[in-house]
């Protein structure tokens, strides 16, 4: 494949799935408070905390954004060293910043010089409306592209598990992907479910997190010898649950980044 073949494929992906988006050297403030709301915004966010680690995963993900934390890591020089280089590296990449510093001069370095092109934000303790900032920079570079919800796959997590009441007791089932609209999964048992059918109380363990909802059959496929089955959330699902289910995908997806830097 050649670059610009490369390139184009990347643009597509990134029409279709939207972007990543790292937070460098976060402080606790800008995890409550901000990476907590993108999360339930269904952008997919990430925490890093190497950059070099970071700039080598970032090579896989060329249409990133990164919010860096120059407070922290480095110092000012090595910071203006690692973003013009990792731009100089990745040209597709979006940079943003957070610093205490408010030194004019400063800030015009790195919006003007560095092209920090998605915001230099001021970095305090109450970072409760940044987040609102952030998301306005997002919806211009259409950082969800054309994905509305994130879903995770989940890979035979002992503690990931799921059962719906059937019959006299209760059939076991394993789940395969998740979102806050609904789950795909094969039972330890084939219900024989057809379309439509109604399930209450379906009773689902996301590690430590249990939670309980209705669902409706999507439908069904057989797959490598196992019959999936697509679930979806009733309409009716309390926010409270979508707000567990965005927590643990964030977590689920975070762990595997963390996997790949590391």
């Amino acid at each position: 494949m050649s670059d610009n073949e490369a390139e184009k494929s990347d643009s597509a992906e990134q029409d279709i799935l939207g972007r990543k988006i790292f937070f460098l050297y976060p402080t606790p403030s800008i995890i409550s408070q901000v990476v907590q709301d993108l999360t339930q915004l269904e952008y997919e966010v990430y925490v890093a905390r190497d950059q070099a680690r970071l700039a080598r995963a970032l090579k896989n993900y060329p249409n990133s954004i990164i919010y860096a934390n120059l407070d922290d890591g480095m110092t000012e020089p090595e910071w203006d060293r690692w973003i013009s280089g990792i731009l100089s590296l990745i040209p597709t990449l979006s940079i943003g910043c957070f610093t205490t510093n408010n030194n004019e001069e400063i800030k015009s370095k790195y919006i003007d010089k560095i092209k920090v092109t998605c915001g230099y934000m001021p970095l305090k303790v109450d970072m409760s409306n940044t987040a609102e900032k952030i998301v306005e920079i997002l919806e211009k570079i259409n950082a969800k592209g054309r994905r509305k919800y994130l879903r995770a796959t989940v890979d035979n997590e002992k503690n990931t598990t799921m059962n719906v009441p059937h019959g006299d007791g209760y059939i076991n089932s394993t789940i395969k992907d998740i979102s806050v609209v609904g789950f795909s999964c094969v039972f330890e048992t084939d219900p024989d479910f057809k379309k439509n059918t109604l399930i209450k109380a379906i009773q689902i363990k996301l590690q430590s997190v249990l939670i309980n909802a209705d669902g409706i059959v999507f439908g069904s496929r057989e797959e490598q010898g196992e019959r999936i089955y697509v679930i979806l959330f009733m309409q009716k699902t309390s926010p409270e649950i979508r707000v567990k289910i965005r927590k643990y995908i964030q977590q689920n997806l975070q762990a595997k980044i963390d996997t790949e830097i590391n």
